[in-house]
């Protein structure tokens, strides 16, 4: 009995060890990552993250980083296909949510956009930066009022968020040379003047 019962408790040392070495690995490669993210260096970030994740498929974090990892580096598709994985096990992460939107407005795509970021506005309703996204996002549409509302919205929760004042300066501005260009139409020749001067600036 005592020799089973040393070979069992041995077998279960030899487990724990591989279990400790298992996660200190996936660990080791997962900080890796993180140092040449801070570094700038996404390319090696990128091979870390990958590490960790052959190592441990479920590990949503490396998932994550390296998706943001590949936003930094331009490549958009692949980026998008970590935060959805990632998405998939933190379906409340107004982060994540937020970085595919920026993905997907890079490709263009400003209806996904305005989705993911309205969700992550949902899971943070405090969060300016995704009133900002979503905001240039309906400007790309032409849906100069629901951007102008976002970015109320953004200078409310943040004051000092130069980039919503001036996204929504731009955005009154082509607000502007819509109605002078409806004006201009109508036969009024002052509204066609200021509807070039406004296209001009």
């Amino acid at each position: 009995m005592k020799k089973s019962k040393i070979i069992i408790i041995g077998s279960i040392l030899v487990l724990l060890w591989g279990t400790l070495t298992y996660g200190a690995d996936v660990m080791s490669y997962f900080n890796k990552g993180n140092d040449y993210f801070n570094e700038g260096d996404y390319e090696k970030a990128v091979k870390e993250y990958t590490q960790a994740i052959l190592i441990d498929p479920q590990f949503m974090d490396a998932y994550y980083n390296r998706g943001l990892a590949y936003y930094k580096r331009g490549k958009h598709d692949e980026a998008i296909a970590d935060f959805s994985k990632a998405i998939g096990s933190s379906s409340n992460n107004a982060e994540i949510y937020h970085f595919r939107a920026l993905a997907y407005y890079k490709k263009g795509n400003y209806n996904k956009t305005i989705e993911d970021a309205t969700r992550a506005i949902s899971i943070n309703p405090k969060f300016a930066d995704a009133y900002h996204n979503r905001g240039i996002s309906y400007a790309k549409k032409g849906r100069y009022e629901d951007a102008i509302e976002d970015y109320n919205k953004a200078i409310a929760i943040k004051p000092g968020f130069t980039a919503a004042y001036f996204s929504r300066g731009v955005a009154y501005a082509r607000r502007a040379a819509a109605d002078f260009q409806k004006a201009c139409d109508m036969g009024i020749p002052v509204a066609c003047e200021n509807m070039k001067q406004v296209s001009a600036e």
